[in-house]
Formats: structure tokens, C-alpha cells, sequence
């Protein structure tokens, strides 16, 4: 896990809205997510759902957040054991990327 300087918290928070958002359509009541919840096993999540998850954090956070690209290197089993404290600590890790200045 990262070093929490306040963005591992409110990218945790904003992802708990998103999952949440997500869950809704399922008639699912909303829950409270940790860094330690499970994707599959607690939350449910299908991957067509961890898609739909990876266009909300892209559309917040900006192109450099590619769940695709998260994924890629995983295992079927990885991503059936995925927590959302992984993606979280992914996003925050392209938000520490240091951008090119024109």
C-alpha cells in the first residue's frame, strides 16, 4: 500500500461512490468499501463491471489511469483476487507520474 498523504483516502473515497454507482444497478444496497474489499468475492463484480470501473477512474483522473493497461499483465486468478486497494494504489501511483511541461 502507499504512503497516505490524503490521495490514497479520497481516491478510496471516490472509489467507493463509483463502485457503489456501479453495484446500484444491481438493486444492491450501498456498502462501504476498504482498501482490503474484494472485487469478486464481496463486491460481486463481473470484469465487464471492472471496465465500467476503469472508464469512471480514467474519466476522473485522466487518460494516464488505464485499467486495461492494470490488468494486462494479470492472471485470471489475480484479477478474481483483486482488492480494490490494488486499483487504488494504482491510481494514485499514475497520479505521482510527473507530467512533461511544454
Amino acid at each position: 500500500m502507499t504512503m497516505d498523504d490524503g490521495r490514497t483516502s479520497a481516491v478510496l473515497a471516490e472509489a467507493n461512490d463509483m463502485i457503489n454507482t456501479i453495484t446500484r444497478k444491481y438493486g444492491s444496497p450501498p456498502v462501504q468499501v476498504t482498501m482490503d474489499t474484494l472485487f469478486h468475492s464481496e463486491l460481486e463484480l463481473e470484469s465487464i463491471d471492472l471496465v465500467t470501473l476503469g472508464v469512471m477512474l480514467a474519466e476522473r483522473y485522466g487518460d494516464e489511469v488505464s485499467m486495461a493497461e492494470f490488468l494486462a499483465d494479470k492472471d485470471l486468478g489475480d484479477v478474481i483476487a483483486l482488492r480494490v486497494g490494488e486499483v487504488v494504489d494504482y491510481v494514485v501511483s499514475c497520479l505521482d507520474v510527473p507530467t512533461a511541461v511544454d
